[in-house]
C-alpha cells in the first residue's frame, strides 16, 4: 500500500475544497469575518465538516508507525503524564451580530494548526424534549379604558438574516493549516496516542478514548454524497480504518 502517495492525492484534494470555500466566503486563510448570509454559511458548514473528519483521518493515517517518548518538564525520560492540545469540539452554533462584514488580520497559522481538534466529537445521545413556543398571547384589556395589546410581528428567517461567522472562519483556517503540515499534526496525534498508552499502565487507569476515530460513521457522513468531500471522506475514512488494523503479515 502506498500510504505517502494515498495522503498526498486526498490531501491536495482537501485543499483545493478548502480554497473553494474561502473563495466563497471572499477571504483568504489570515482573515476572520464578522458575519455571513445564513445561505452562505450553511453552506459552508455543509461542506466543512466532513472536510474536518476526512482530514482527521488523513493524520491518523500519516501517524502510522510514528513512534513518539513522553518527557517529563524536567527532560528526563520517564513515565510522566503528558498532556496535548488537541483542540475544542468545533460548535456550529454562533448567535447573529452586527451587519457589518469587518476582517481582522491573524499574525500567523501556527496556532491554527494547534487548534484543529484531532479527535472526532463524541455522539450525542441526549435527545432533550423540543421547545415549544406559544402561538398565542393574552390581550387584556379594560372595555373603554385601554386598548388591547397589539399583535406582535412574527419575522421568519430569510437566507439573507447575517449570522456571525467568526468561528466558522477560525475553523477553516485550522483546516488549512494542519493540512498544510500533515506530517506535525501526525506528530501531535502520536504524543497522544503515547500519553494513551502512559494512562492504561497506570495502577488506577482513568477511563478515556481508545481511539482517535469515533465508533461507526464518521462526523459529516451521508448515506447520499451531493459533493465532493462526501466521497473524500469515504475514502479516507476506509484508509484509516486500515492503517488502524495491526500488522499481521
Amino acid at each position: 500500500m502506498d500510504w505517502p502517495g494515498a495522503i498526498e492525492q486526498n490531501r491536495a484534494a482537501l485543499l483545493r475544497i478548502v480554497d473553494m470555500l474561502f473563495a466563497l466566503i471572499g477571504l483568504d486563510e489570515t482573515a476572520v469575518l464578522a458575519t455571513l448570509p445564513r445561505c452562505t454559511r450553511n453552506y459552508v458548514l455543509r461542506i466543512l465538516r466532513p472536510a474536518e473528519s476526512a482530514a482527521r483521518r488523513l493524520i491518523v493515517v500519516a501517524a502510522r508507525g510514528i513512534s513518539v517518548t513522553l518527557r517529563s518538564s524536567t527532560g528526563r525520560k520517564g513515565p510522566q503524564s503528558t498532556s496535548v492540545f488537541l483542540g475544542l469540539d468545533p460548535k456550529t452554533s454562533e448567535a447573529p451580530s452586527s451587519l457589518a462584514r469587518t476582517r481582522s488580520v491573524k499574525p500567523a497559522t501556527a496556532t491554527s494548526a494547534k487548534n484543529f481538534p484531532l479527535l472526532d466529537p463524541f455522539k450525542r445521545f441526549d435527545f432533550p424534549p423540543r421547545r415549544r413556543y406559544a402561538r398565542t398571547f393574552p390581550r387584556i384589556s379594560i372595555i373603554g379604558v385601554t386598548e388591547p395589546r397589539p399583535i406582535p410581528e412574527i419575522r421568519l428567517p430569510s437566507p439573507g438574516d447575517p449570522l456571525d461567522a467568526t468561528r466558522l472562519c477560525r475553523r477553516l483556517s485550522a483546516l488549512k493549516a494542519a493540512l498544510d503540515d500533515i506530517p506535525g499534526q501526525a506528530k501531535r496525534l502520536a504524543r497522544w496516542e503515547a500519553g494513551r498508552d502512559l494512562r492504561r499502565q497506570q495502577p488506577d487507569p482513568k477511563p478515556g478514548r481508545n481511539s482517535p476515530m469515533r465508533p461507526g460513521w464518521p462526523p459529516g457522513y451521508r448515506k447520499r454524497p451531493f459533493h465532493e468531500v462526501d466521497d473524500l471522506l469515504r475514502e479516507c475514512h476506509s484508509l484509516a480504518v486500515r492503517a488502524l488494523k495491526p500488522d499481521t503479515s
